[in-house]
């Protein structure tokens, strides 16, 4: 994993080459560094390790969504605000295995950084919400629960926010 900095001073350097390369009339090789150039931007927005995070995570396979989480040392200083939030959103899910008093803070943090997708958005409500009913806490379950059938557009959750609509009738 590059810093930030050296990601974008790599894209510059590569962007400045490609320009040298056409004037030299190497068109093949500076097309080929102008799309290397794009691939350092696109990792500066999208960090690399967070990335393999998810594809682990899809798999299921929390050890490993872990073991990658662990490389990024101090997350503020790597990370954009936005990959702190993803951070956060996924040390949120794995440790929600285990610890759900742990697993608040980092869905709490995430949402106070951000998500730039609107459905995790309200994945992390929803938990937070399913926490929040485990601990007896029904007004802010409910709460969290609408806020995250409004941001969930598409139904991807629909099922799931019913019957936790269904369990917090109960309690």
């Amino acid at each position: 994993m590059f810093p930030k900095f050296i990601k974008i001073v790599l894209a510059v350097l590569s962007l400045g080459y490609a320009v040298y390369q056409f004037t030299e009339e190497f068109i093949g090789n500076g097309i080929a560094l102008i799309f290397l150039s794009g691939m350092f931007v696109f990792l500066y927005y999208k960090n690399e390790v967070l990335l393999l995070a998810f594809l682990r995570m899809r798999k299921q396979d929390f050890k490993g969504t872990e073991k990658w989480l662990n490389r990024i040392k101090k997350p503020e200083a790597a990370l954009t605000t936005k990959q702190v939030g993803y951070y956060n959103f996924i040390k949120g899910v794995i440790t929600s295995q285990s610890n759900l008093t742990q697993a608040e803070k980092y869905f709490r943090k995430a949402i106070a950084l951000g998500l730039n997708m609107k459905h995790d958005m309200a994945m992390a409500k929803l938990s937070l919400a399913g926490i929040a009913m485990q601990k007896r806490r029904k007004r802010e379950a409910t709460a969290l629960l609408k806020e995250a059938k409004k941001l969930d557009k598409q139904g991807m959750m629909g099922e799931q926010i019913k019957m936790m609509q269904q369990q917090l009738k109960r309690i």
